[in-house]
């Protein structure tokens, strides 16, 4: 199994070090970020390279890669890095904590970050570049498409799909089988109750959908 290079140098830079480091057989070997972000040539003890420069340094043929970003403008931050990272060769990996549940034959895209206490279902599906923070339910048959953020204690019922580009606020709720829109932004605490529209944020208990342009979201 190769090194691993981690895109970041912040807060979730910084955890993922720790998850790999603790939690798998990965051996962390530099961190990268774009050129103009650099302030210093180390992070958390390791090198820290411009990605303008890294296939020199650590070639994708000996290297594999982690896009360790948030949820910067509705997920396309990450989206981004992960294929600049693929164009540059490298093999995208994902975190899967040994702490999650996690039944066989659960399907995981590449670049994933599944932290402690996950509880996923038979059946679910989970695609490319997903995070899902500590403490969530995702239910039986229920798909997480590209590019979503979920944060903590969020309950995900059975038969649920979630488009792209999605952030779920801490303890919101979903019910079973309905659509959560692209490009939505479900609020903290939130019960969904039904269909979501596309850029649309939802709030409230049952949430309803607020009056936020979604030309405002579009350009996030």
């Amino acid at each position: 199994m190769k090194p691993l290079i981690i895109f970041g140098a912040a807060d979730i830079a910084s955890v993922a070090h720790f998850y790999f480091t603790h939690d798998t057989v990965r051996k962390v070997s530099a961190f990268t970020v774009d050129r103009e972000y650099i302030k210093e040539t180390e992070y958390c003890g390791l090198p820290l390279v411009a990605f303008e420069e890294v296939v020199s340094k650590y070639p994708p043929d000996q290297y594999d890669l982690f896009v360790a970003v948030s949820y910067a403008k509705m997920n396309q931050v990450r989206a981004q890095k992960c294929q600049e990272a693929k164009e540059k060769g490298y093999t995208l990996v994902s975190y899967i904590s040994s702490k999650a549940t996690v039944w066989p034959g659960t399907y995981f895209g590449e670049n994933c970050f599944i932290l402690e206490d996950n509880t996923i279902q038979p059946f679910a599906k989970i695609g490319n570049h997903v995070t899902l923070w500590s403490g969530n339910h995702i239910g039986h048959h229920s798909t997480i498409s590209d590019n979503c953020f979920i944060t903590s204690h969020v309950v995900i019922s059975g038969g649920v799909t979630i488009q792209e580009n999605c952030f779920i606020g801490v303890n919101a709720t979903l019910r079973d089988h309905i659509t959560i829109g692209k490009h939505c932004i479900i609020g903290a605490a939130s019960l969904i109750l039904k269909d979501t529209q596309d850029y649309g944020v939802y709030i409230g208990n049952p949430a309803e959908l607020s009056p936020v342009p979604s030309n405002r979201i579009k350009k996030l």
